[in-house]
């Protein structure tokens, strides 16, 4: 290989130089069917790896991603990138022989150990094809071998003198090990004006100065991410292959696969000849032969011996980072060999935390945990055990209680139980394999044990096997003494109460709850038999039940008992040092006190949760969703929706529960209104308002709705929301709304509730406000300008602490006006009304119903306008189009319309271009 790499300069033999030969379009292939091409002094150039290989049947087209290609390819590198099996070829040459203005791409498959002279015997042999299929351009100047660097220099010039770009695929270039290899091709793209454009698919990042096309913005890169499938994708896929499953069998695979397509395409296979494809998903794992093998061959051999040897001893652990990677291998350099892996993403992902925590590809976890099984039975327990060590000293009890028990170290299971039993809740709760039941000899001396065994098997969703632990260990407890009896009550209390919450039956929580807390109600225990006896150990209790109690409370839509209850368990955790309990309690209560309106405390209390040790990596996803679903309202209301539908998507689990759901469609709705979809709205706040846990929560919904139908003109649909909410300052609110909407401003002020009295510090803040805004509005319209301007002022006391501006920016047209006078009669909060009053001036700037945008040849209508303010965000094409609930190839073509109005090519120079314009 370094002799190959000392021909980039010189030229080999058999090849002429170019000087004085202007059309070297006579030499070698003149196309890839040409049969007999050959490099001079080599073997016969073949004509397949000069085509685009057929994909394989049934094709399944993907606009999202040809038209990320498409777009990519209008810049300099566009690089596909995943490991084995992920569709980069298929995506390649279904795009490369689909439709275009232009000649097709020149095509190269690198081959294995390819050469720097060969592998340029084939790059010359496309780019004449590239060349011939466009009669419009003069031909470029190819070399047949290694080109010298004068030789370069004039190709360079003939590509940047083409009217037209050549597109080049190179597939499979990670085969290219040589740097010197590509050193010709980097000139090219670098000194060809944009007119050599390379496409390359490979397993790894390729031996190019990648990092200067990253830097300009001009780097296109479709990662494993990007490629796998949707859930809409997988259903597709499985109806080309004429599978017909139920659209939660669907959900499943694409959750077991990840999207790989590979193993979709070996699913879809399997399901095809299942006589009940549906329980046939569920069955479907790494361990069926065709996948299982495909993983090995294609994804593990190729690792080096210590990076597969590091993978199958992590297995045990459903996540691992490079201390316990250490901890469990012995090997200092576990953590980079990890990385190493997981640098082209795929089959390792990386949750992007600090440390970084690593999670193996569901179906290569299940290789994994096969080879591990392969180890002795002796070595595997001594994983178990130093997983059990690892996990109890960094704070993880759950997982240290599982290891312990899997390793059959029954007294550390038991010392886990009695002095963590608080914190036995699960990072993340996942199925995995049940450990060996304790053997009855060790139960008879300790119940304890059970105690444990049921604890985990709680924690990991198995309600029937922990409900046997914890009856054989009652049965066992009978003869235990009175001290260590009275320790065994509470802790089979507290398991007592874990089954109740995963049996969902809110008065059984409650009671459990209660059982709970009356084992600290009598004298203090001896500390001699437990060692946390005393005010510990009613912290403990206190915590635990009154978190339980709070959860039920949140469920039910009871959010001044949820936020009482989790406040004093909050304490409680606090101090009897439990800062899992801690994180669950302060994360809600982060979002309860958004949900009232106290947005400067709740931005505190999600800050604060999400900063807790807990919160980083995989652990405590549902616990840290809430701090962002908290965080989410806090944008909302004050007007940064790109940094609420951000936060929104981090939400994740916590929109999942019953309170949470109804928050979280509170929350979604109001950014799909305001961004110009209330069909989107609707649609949210009516599936949310149907299952809407208690009144309160309902009625906010049901107001919600009501106004978003009255904006559209269903005035009859909103009037019976809101006759069958009831009694409510928000149904009250938007009723006094919709009066003056239909012009009757006397019957707006009697339905508008009293804002000023004392009940109205309970109401939630943002209610309040808007009512006391409509009394300003309806003041001013009266004629009343001084006691308008009073309650805007009163108005703005209420709304400066806490940062408000949407209530403000969303008011009714009256306002805007209100607060301009107030910057020429006085204000106590100049800054404030100054910015509002600036950012409605700005508003005229964009597209609206009264003219176009003042900037622009053709302005961008209202759904472009809201796809722009997402362009802002970190979401992918695919999220926004599910935050607007369109269609991915809806938002696509949304986002070309924009591109083309803003004159932009690039999402960075839309959003620059839009900010100048001052349309967001």
């Amino acid at each position: 290989m370094p002799e190959e790499a000392d021909q980039v300069v010189t030229a080999p033999s058999g090849t002429s130089d170019i000087t004085g030969t202007p059309d070297l379009l006579t030499t070698g292939l003149d196309s890839p069917d040409v049969a007999g091409g050959t490099l001079p002094g080599g073997p016969p150039l073949l004509a397949s790896r000069l085509t685009p290989p057929v994909p394989p049947e049934p094709v399944l087209l993907r606009p999202r991603l040809l038209d990320r290609l498409e777009q990519g390819a209008s810049g300099p590198v566009t690089l596909v990138c995943a490991p084995a099996g992920w569709g980069k070829t298929t995506l390649l040459s279904t795009w490369a022989q689909g439709e275009r203005d232009g000649p097709a791409p020149a095509w190269v498959t690198v081959a294995e150990g390819e050469t720097t002279r060969r592998l340029w015997g084939y790059l010359a042999a496309a780019l004449r094809t590239a060349a011939a299929d466009d009669p419009d351009d003069a031909p470029p100047p190819v070399p047949d071998g290694p080109p010298r660097p004068e030789q370069l220099e004039t190709l360079a010039a003939a590509l940047a003198a083409r009217e037209r770009p050549v597109l080049l695929v190179l597939d499979d270039l990670h085969r290219v090990t040589d740097p010197a290899a590509l050193t010709g091709l980097e000139f090219l793209l670098r000194h060809s004006d944009g007119r050599l454009r390379l496409v390359a698919g490979a397993r790894g990042e390729p031996q190019l100065a990648l990092h200067r096309w990253r830097l300009a913005g001009e780097l296109t890169v479709i990662g494993a991410d990007d490629l796998a499938f949707t859930a809409d994708e997988v259903a597709d896929l499985l109806v080309a292959h004429g599978v017909a499953v139920p659209a939660p069998a669907v959900a499943r695979l694409a959750e077991r696969t990840t999207g790989w397509p590979a193993g979709l395409r070996f699913a879809a296979l399997a399901l095809g000849d299942a006589a009940d494809p549906a329980r046939a998903v569920e069955r479907f794992a790494g361990d069926q032969p065709d996948v299982a093998a495909y993983l090995r061959d294609e994804v593990l051999a190729p690792l080096e011996p210590a990076t597969r040897d590091v993978l199958r001893r992590v297995a045990v652990a459903v996540a691992v980072h490079a201390d316990l990677a250490a901890a469990l291998t012995g090997r200092p350099d576990a953590g980079h060999l990890l990385a190493e892996a997981a640098r082209e993403g795929g089959f390792l992902h990386r949750d992007g935390g600090s440390p970084q925590w690593y999670r193996p590809h569901p179906l290569l976890a299940d290789v994994l945990r096969d080879e591990l099984d392969r180890l002795p039975a002796d070595e595997v327990r001594e994983l178990h055990r130093r997983a059990a060590g690892w996990y109890g000293t960094h704070d993880r009890p759950a997982e240290a209680l599982r290891h312990a028990l899997l390793a059959g170290a029954w007294a550390d299971a038991t010392e886990l139980l009695v002095t963590r039993w608080p914190e036995l809740a699960p990072d993340e709760p996942a199925a995995v394999p049940a450990p060996p039941e304790p053997p009855a000899e060790a139960v008879r001396r300790d119940p304890e044990l059970a105690l444990a065994a049921a604890a985990e098997r709680a924690y990991t969703g198995d309600p029937a096997a922990a409900d046997a632990q914890l009856r054989r260990a009652l049965a066992d407890a009978a003869g235990l003494p009175a001290p260590r009896r009275d320790r065994f009550g509470r802790l089979a209390a507290a398991v007592e109460l874990s089954l109740a919450r995963l049996g969902g039956d809110h008065e059984e929580v409650r009671r459990a709850a209660d059982r709970l807390l009356a084992t600290a109600s009598g004298p203090p225990a001896d500390a001699g038999a437990d060692p946390r006896a005393g005010s510990a150990e009613r912290d403990d209790v206190r915590a635990v039940a009154g978190a339980a109690h709070g959860l039920v409370a949140l469920a039910e839509g009871e959010l001044s008992t949820a936020r009482d209850r989790f406040a004093a368990a909050r304490e409680a955790a606090r101090r009897a040092g439990r800062p899992r309990t801690e994180l669950l309690c302060v994360s809600r209560s982060a979002l309860l006190e958004a949900a009232r309106g106290a947005l400067r405390a709740a931005e505190e209390l999600a800050r604060e949760a999400l900063a807790m040790p807990p919160c980083q990596g995989w652990s405590s996803r549902s616990d840290c969703g809430y701090a962002y679903l908290a965080l989410a309202f806090v944008d909302w209301q004050r007007d940064r929706p790109a940094e609420a539908v951000a936060h929104l998507a981090l939400a994740g689990p916590a929109g999942a529960e019953p309170g949470g759901a109804a928050l979280t469609a509170l929350c979604r709705a109001g950014l799909l209104a305001d961004g110009g979809d209330p069909g989107g709205a609707l649609r949210t706040l009516a599936g949310a308002r149907t299952a809407a846990p208690g009144p309160e929560l309902g009625a906010w919904l049901a107001a919600d709705e009501a106004q978003v139908r009255a904006v559209v003109g269903d005035v009859d649909g909103a009037r019976a929301l809101l006759d069958a909410a009831g009694d409510g300052p928000a149904p009250a609110l938007a009723d006094a709304r919709l009066r003056l909407r239909a012009g009757d401003a006397r019957a707006a002020e009697r339905a508008l509730p009293d804002w000023t009295g004392s009940g109205a510090a309970d109401w939630p803040l943002p209610v309040r406000l808007g009512a006391g805004l409509l009394d300003a509005a309806l003041a001013d319209a009266s004629g009343d300008a001084r006691r308008a301007g009073r309650l805007l002022e009163e108005v703005l006391a209420l709304a400066e602490p806490d940062g408000y501006r949407r209530v403000f920016t969303r008011a009714e047209p009256g306002v805007r006006d209100l607060l301009a006078a107030r910057l020429d009669s006085g204000t106590a909060y100049w800054a404030t009304v100054s910015e509002l009053v600036r950012g409605a001036d700005a508003q005229p700037v964009a597209a609206t119903a009264d003219g176009p945008a003042r900037t622009l040849d053709e302005p961008l209508t209202e759904r472009e306008l809201t796809i722009l303010r997402y362009l802002q965000s970190i979401l992918s094409n695919v999220e926004i189009a599910a935050e607007l609930s369109l269609s991915v190839n809806t938002v696509k073509t949304h986002v070309r319309n924009i591109y083309r109005k803003l004159d932009a090519t690039r999402r960075r120079d839309a959003v620059r271009r839009a900010r100048e314009l001052r349309l967001i």
